[in-house]
């Protein structure tokens, strides 16, 4: 029987012992997995790869740390990484190196309509040329068709302290023919960070409480709206953004009493 009693406590001890030993190993694997994610996710590839941004996970707690030109740059990252799997926290110490620009300033309104312009698929942001003077943005470049140059307007005054918006871009004579290709599959945490972010940015659904969850490119939207087109308007938005595959709007209408 004491033979027996001694048997199972060794044994006890051993499955102790082994958890104790695999339990920090698990740990660590899932924070590599974390840090290689981020580092290979198109948000850091396309946005931050050379700005001096660092990550350290310990356990899903993630720090940031480094430095960036600008407060979308920092804001960006902290996106992406809350968006990744396993993340229980982010400390975000990322310092900016640019000089502070006034909220609704003519140089922090340029930077948001540029900023929001690269996140949506249907308008050409790398061809247009964004200026701002007293509130009144000038959009220059050169636009596929009539339809892109007036969504371009209407993204460029949907941005906080925005009081006109004079689009005097070009059509294309005859614009490239879209080109079918397999490309780069953009991940579900950037779609979700570049979701994240364009809604923050535009003025129209920035102020309402969003959860967004992406999974193979389709994006499911939860909250509360004040009304069916508002509703309809987080749908046609993210719709737009690149590697959005399909807009699940779970979102519900405030009730009037």
């Amino acid at each position: 029987m004491k033979t027996m009693y001694v048997t199972v406590l060794t044994a006890t001890a051993l499955t102790v012992a082994l958890l104790a030993t695999s339990i920090p190993a698990i740990a660590s694997e899932i924070d590599d997995r974390i840090e290689s994610m981020f580092e290979k996710s198109f948000i850091y590839k396309t946005y931050l790869k050379d700005e001096n941004v660092k990550i350290s996970s310990s356990d899903g707690a993630v720090t940031l740390s480094g430095s960036v030109s600008g407060e979308n740059d920092k804001l960006l990252a902290y996106n992406i990484v809350e968006a990744l799997p396993d993340i229980k926290s982010v400390d975000n110490r990322i310092e900016i190196t640019g000089e502070p620009h006034d909220e609704k300033s003519d140089i922090w309104i340029g930077m948001k309509v540029k900023g929001v312009l690269m996140y949506h698929s249907n308008v050409n942001a790398i061809g247009t040329d964004v200026s701002v003077k007293e509130g009144i943005v000038t959009l220059k470049g050169e636009a596929d068709s009539q339809a892109q140059k007036e969504l371009t307007s209407e993204y460029a005054k949907d941005i906080d302290g925005v009081k006109e918006v004079s689009n005097e871009m070009t059509i294309a004579a005859a614009p490239e023919p879209a080109q079918q290709t397999l490309g780069e599959k953009i991940d579900d945490a950037s779609v979700t960070a570049q979701v994240r972010m364009a809604l923050l940015t535009h003025h129209s659904t920035r102020y309402v409480n969003t959860k967004i969850v992406t999974n193979d490119g389709e994006v499911t939207l939860t909250g509360i709206t004040k009304n069916d087109a508002e509703k309809s308007l987080f749908t046609k938005i993210v719709s737009d953004i690149q590697g959005v595959s399909s807009v699940k709007n779970e979102m519900t209408v405030e009730k009037v009493e």
